[in-house]
């Protein structure tokens, strides 16, 4: 087993107290926290999956999905093992509930280094959830900012407000999963709860980092139009109307596989009230055939047009669109 001293904890009695994530785990000698990747050793806290991706791949930025951050670049796309939320529907199960598979070691300057090679615009910690690897996500953020590339988070906001501080204020984009807009169903589907997401949206959102949110739609579960406008009433509120939301369509998998997808109807239900809402920018993920172009919302002329590929970007429009970060 590979270890590195993990961030992020404190001892109390005879065990370690982690202060990653809400959970505040008290681990013991030889046990794991909740995510499975940070275990005591000999009275300190350790990350067993420093260096040690289990997953590396070139992915366009929209696929994070990050559609107002260098659209139309490539993203060097790291991720590892575990996971701080238990969510029964997660599309990427086999990285967030197994761990011990993966022995190849890659150093942080190996990981810029790989991104430099295949002319990548950005490094974007992604797969699992990358809070559960900060110490791996921060050496690597240190020698990419030497290099001249940002960094992304592609991250279900479960954070502390330490890691919030230490970790998401050194990236330069996020995307953040809102599950649902009740405690509930975070309760009953993933094992946390919703306020500490909204708190990590709220503090990315407001300290420019720039800022997407996604939220999968789940047919029965946080569908409902009641949900979505409260969800998008926050937003806008805590937010503004320019941050972008990505409706994902849900496809049954992990432990909900008997559970239906989400159709087309809901998902352009669900766009149409973003829309009536007021937030200005909404696209729909994980379904053909729905309109991704972004367009400008003084005037409605297309900036980005996403039907062809490479996508073409309007450099020339008259308009200056603070959310597209770095079109030039």
């Amino acid at each position: 087993m590979t270890k590195q001293k993990a961030l992020f904890w404190e001892k109390e009695n005879n065990a370690v107290r982690c202060e990653l994530c809400p959970h505040h785990c008290l681990i013991r000698e030889g046990q794991a926290g909740l995510c499975r990747v940070r275990v005591n050793i000999d009275g300190e806290l350790f990350s067993t999956v420093y260096g040690i991706p289990s997953a590396l791949q070139i992915d366009p930025i929209e696929k994070k999905p990050l559609y107002h951050f260098l659209p139309g670049t490539r993203t060097f796309s790291i991720g590892t093992q575990g996971c701080n939320l238990f969510c029964k529907f997660c599309q990427n199960w086999h990285l967030s509930a197994e761990t011990g598979h993966h022995t190849t070691r890659f150093e942080p300057e190996d990981i810029v280094n790989k991104a430099r090679e295949s002319a990548c615009r950005s490094i974007a910690f992604t797969y699992n959830e990358p809070l559960v690897f900060s110490e791996y996500a921060l050496d690597i953020q240190k020698h990419a900012e030497k290099a001249g590339i940002p960094c992304v988070f592609i991250t279900n906001g479960y954070a502390s407000e330490t890691a919030r501080k230490e970790v998401l204020s050194r990236m330069q984009a996020v995307n953040i999963d809102l599950k649902a807009f009740t405690d509930e169903v975070y309760k009953t589907y993933t094992g946390g709860s919703l306020q500490p997401v909204l708190d990590t949206i709220d503090y990315c959102a407001n300290r420019g980092i720039h800022t997407e949110i996604t939220t999968l739609i789940i047919p029965g579960v946080n569908d409902s139009e009641a949900t979505i406008e409260k969800e998008c009433e926050w937003i806008i509120q805590h937010c503004g109307k320019d941050v972008p939301l990505h409706i994902s369509a849900f496809h049954p998998d992990y432990k909900m596989k008997d559970h239906p997808m989400t159709s087309r109807e809901t998902l352009r239900r669900t766009k149409a009230t973003a829309e009536k809402c007021g937030l200005r920018y909404v696209y729909v993920g994980n379904y053909p055939g729905f309109d991704n172009n972004t367009y400008c919302s003084r005037c409605g002329e297309k900036i980005i047009d996403r039907n062809t590929y490479p996508f073409r970007i309007n450099k020339d429009h008259k308009h200056k669109i603070p959310v597209i970060w770095s079109l030039s």
